[in-house]
């Protein structure tokens, strides 16, 4: 069956900004010998096989080398407990690239999968600035980048990224995340955010 997601995403990693990875669409090594991301994703609306999502969070943990194409990647997914088991598999199949769509061109580079957790997640966007809160997980806050006296952020355009062609240049204020054995403290490091809409 087709399925249809959209919303919103921020993330933020270990990189300096600009990230190399996002901004060479995985062709140039980050910052780090590791490069360690959380991708957060808040689903405002969809359909998976028949199963509606409506106001759902997902976050995408990750560690990998430093060169993404090089796979190896290990991946694990931080599930909104409001999600019922029916809507958690069916956006633990999307995310994980089982349902096709922007996950799946990823899907070759994993390693190992982490697993699920399933937790309490508070994602809140206000304006420039973005936060999610993994209970137990995660506590994450990024704002986006805009020159002094521009109206604008700044913006990539053209980027081979899963959540959107054209992501915004953010940087995290906080940052502190630990689950499935990866910890990330990107306080000050690379961010960025966008709108999102997959279809499979």
């Amino acid at each position: 069956m087709a399925w249809h997601i959209e919303g919103t995403y921020f993330e933020n990693c270990n990189c300096d900004v600009v990230c190399p990875c996002g901004a060479s669409s995985l062709a140039l090594p980050a910052t780090n010998e590791r490069c360690v991301f959380l991708m957060a994703f808040q689903v405002d609306s969809g359909e998976i096989d028949g199963v509606e999502i409506n106001d759902l969070t997902v976050g995408v943990l990750g560690d990998t080398p430093a060169k993404m194409v090089d796979g190896g990647w290990r991946v694990g997914l931080l599930m909104d407990e409001d999600a019922s088991d029916e809507q958690a598999d069916a956006l633990a199949a999307v995310f994980g690239g089982q349902k096709g769509g922007p996950m799946e061109a990823l899907a070759p580079l994993i390693g190992e999968m982490l697993g699920m957790e399933r937790a309490k997640i508070d994602y809140v966007d206000e304006g420039n600035r973005h936060t999610v809160r993994i209970a137990g997980f995660a506590d994450l806050e990024v704002e986006d980048f805009a020159p002094e006296g521009s109206t604008e952020p700044t913006r990539l355009t053209g980027t081979d990224h899963p959540a959107n062609s054209t992501l915004t240049v953010a940087r995290a204020t906080r940052s502190r995340v630990s689950a499935f054995g990866i910890d990330l403290s990107g306080t000050g490091k690379n961010g960025h955010s966008a709108p999102f809409s997959w279809s499979g």
